[in-house]
């Protein structure tokens, strides 16, 4: 065993023992149509007297964030809007965010939109609660001091941060993305409304989709085996394969669009046990690097990174193929290339330069050497991955 492997294997012990003295996480969503409402009552309930609503301009316009506040009305809770959250957004969105905050006077957080509203919500309350810049908070466990109330709306059905306790945040130069992560990061509560998600684009359907299905398979297959994780990643697998093309195809399929919502609320669970793996590793310096979307990058590199980690993970992927209708797990990681396909999503990254290898190896690297991985790569993997992309 190599230096790389025994500090890697030291450090995931460690952080496996740790995880067990932290106090546990407590969910709690509302789910179905109009949930929306249920979840304004129960901010009221939670004795808020004024939100600001963390969200992006494009949702302020397409009445989207109007629809998600409708029942404020029958509240007593005022709000104010900060719709400056961009995609991947930075520090320099969670300090406008912050002095939001403060004009306006609130005392509690609500984020409508997709991961990065949510994420950008999650930072924003520790800038208001802690002394330092929120940068000095990148890793566990850092940030120890309780953020105001922090509700949830996920417009889209991918990302997870819903039903996790934490945010990737940008540098504001480098574009570099960071995990700031701690149990005080959760939303006191989610609402799960696939009415706010029926006019969500095709690209963004696949892109968020293909983003909760790696969350769904690298929690299956994690090193780690904690709580009902792979309970959750099975149940979410299902749901994916079953409704993503529906979603897809017809938008306006509120079926779809509740159990889209539902799965990829449950692999958030998941990875909140167990974390994810290589696959993000190698994504997360594709979209810092090229900005490829987050869910994108997942989707185009999840089925090399499976065929790389085959010795290991052979068994998990088959049973994780089983439950979907394929035999074996190279029948399965096949099956995950066609879903891209079918949902349009690119196989190259046409920015990608071969100059850049060892760097975006280095990075993908280092980062994966933090999660519980069932395979550790290599430079000469991820550059076989990158190979594939190009």
């Amino acid at each position: 065993m190599d230096l790389r492997t025994l500090k890697h294997v030291a450090y995931i012990n460690f952080a496996r023992f740790m995880v067990n003295f932290a106090p546990g996480v407590s969910y709690l969503a509302f789910a179905g149509e109009g949930s929306a409402r249920s979840l304004c009552r129960h901010v009221e309930h939670r004795g808020v007297r004024k939100l600001l609503v963390v969200t992006d301009a494009m949702l302020v316009k397409l009445g989207v964030v109007e629809q998600a506040l409708a029942g404020l009305a029958d509240t007593g809770v005022e709000y104010a809007i900060f719709d400056g959250v961009t995609p991947d957004p930075t520090y320099a969105v969670v300090d406008a965010g912050m002095e939001k905050y403060a004009q306006e006077h609130c005392d509690g957080l609500l984020a409508i939109g997709g991961g990065s509203s949510i994420d950008a919500a999650k930072i924003i309350g520790i800038a208001i609660t802690h002394p330092n810049d929120p940068s000095e908070y990148v890793g566990f466990g850092k940030a120890k001091e309780d953020i105001p109330p922090l509700f949830a709306i996920p417009t889209t059905s991918g990302t997870g941060s819903e039903a996790t306790m934490g945010a990737v945040i940008s540098d504001n130069e480098t574009h570099e993305k960071s995990i700031i992560s701690g149990q005080n990061l959760m939303p006191l509560a989610v609402c799960l409304d696939p009415t706010l998600m029926t006019g969500m684009p095709k690209a963004i359907t696949a892109a968020t989709g293909m983003d909760a299905l790696t969350h769904a398979v690298e929690a299956y297959i994690s090193a780690w085996t904690r709580g009902d994780a792979r309970e959750k990643a099975a149940a979410a697998s299902k749901l994916i394969y079953r409704y993503l093309p529906i979603a897809f195809e017809n938008g306006a399929d509120i079926n779809a669009r509740d159990a889209m919502a539902q799965a990829a609320y449950m692999a958030g669970q998941a990875i909140n046990q167990v974390n994810v793996g290589n696959v993000h590793a190698i994504a997360h310096q594709l979209g810092a690097r090229y900005g490829v979307p987050h869910g994108i990058a997942n989707a185009m590199v999840m089925p090399h990174v499976l065929k790389l980690s085959l010795p290991a993970a052979a068994g998990r992927l088959a049973e994780l193929g089983a439950m979907v209708g394929y035999n074996g797990a190279e029948d399965f990681i096949t099956s995950i290339q066609a879903m891209n396909r079918k949902l349009g999503i690119p196989e190259q990254v046409h920015k990608l330069e071969a100059a850049h290898f060892d760097a975006i190896a280095e990075g993908a690297l280092v980062e994966a050497d933090g999660y519980p991985v069932p395979y550790m790569m290599s430079v000469e993997d991820v550059h076989t991955v990158l190979n594939q992309l190009t």
